[in-house]
């Protein structure tokens, strides 16, 4: 029977320990020196803590019940009465009615965006990160909407705590070809740059047309999917409880060429190329 060995659920802080921080919320995001995990959780509460390449994740702690309608990803269905607004000045002619109804959903949203999100999954509750959520649910590729697959779960939770860890400067990811990567890596682009303001994006490669590629083959059809209501760009979400602008901020995503500098201003993220390859292995079989 298969065993997977991407990681594994250990146990490096007392459970005491845990339940009585959890009690009073007392996790930081961010890298927990004392107990040598990084805490990917935003809510002040952990539960399970996973070892991912030696590196301990404490991941958010399970709320007391997940949905069981689905025992597996199913994307969720946008509202209809939402696919009209296009702009904040389509939102503001609709009536405060139509506003209040529609605000708590819009907020569910920007949580699961911010916090993560919890599915069952063949029986077992599941998390995902906020950015694997905006992926999986709001994203397109050249096949349509993502899959779930485990194997990304992991990637994403390594990079939220790479995003939290302040001791990090990005991750080296060693990857095979047709993995989805590069639809991966723009999504988290178009995802932080919705929520950004004043900030800069680089795509960078070992041609400007490579670069210009995925570009257009990929950080654009993201964008371009993403409902108005969770595109900032857009500015449809007034932000009442988050302290959004109303107007769309000043953000820019760079493209460079033949691995030229993108200037001297700092980038909020920057997608670099390959930097090496592997030898092609090729399996052989002997005859007896």
């Amino acid at each position: 029977m298969y065993e997977q060995t991407l990681y594994k659920i250990v146990t490096p802080v007392k459970l005491t320990t845990i339940s009585r921080l959890n009690k009073a919320k007392k996790w930081e995001y961010g890298y927990n020196k004392e107990h040598d995990i990084v805490v990917i959780s935003k809510t002040g509460q952990i539960g399970e803590i996973y070892n991912i390449q030696n590196l301990k994740i404490a991941l958010p702690k399970a709320p007391p019940s997940v949905d069981k309608s689905n025992k597996k990803w199913t994307p969720e269905e946008y509202p209809k009465e939402l696919k009209s607004i296009e702009s904040i000045f389509d939102w503001r002619d609709y009536p405060e009615s139509f506003k209040l109804k529609w605000e708590s959903y819009i907020d569910e949203q920007f949580n699961k965006r911010e916090n993560g999100h919890w599915f069952n999954n063949k029986g077992l509750d599941t998390y995902i990160t906020g950015t694997h959520f905006m992926y999986l649910q709001w994203s397109k590729i050249d096949v349509g909407q993502p899959d779930f697959r485990e194997s990304n779960r992991l990637f994403y939770i390594f990079w939220e705590a790479c995003k939290a860890d302040t001791r990090c400067y990005g991750m080296s990811y060693l990857k095979n070809r047709r993995s989805g990567f590069s639809f991966m890596a723009s999504g988290e682009t178009v995802n932080m740059a919705t929520i950004s303001s004043d900030a800069r994006f680089g795509i960078l490669s070992k041609s400007g047309a490579d670069a210009k590629k995925m570009f257009t083959d990929k950080v654009v059809p993201i964008s371009v999917n993403y409902p108005s209501s969770l595109n900032r760009s857009k500015t449809v979400w007034t932000g009442r409880r988050r302290n959004l602008p109303t107007e769309s901020p000043r953000q820019s995503l760079l493209v460079s060429p033949s691995l030229k500098p993108l200037g001297p201003r700092p980038l909020t993220v920057l997608i670099p190329p390959s930097i090496g390859k592997t030898p092609v292995i090729t399996r052989t079989m002997e005859k007896n």
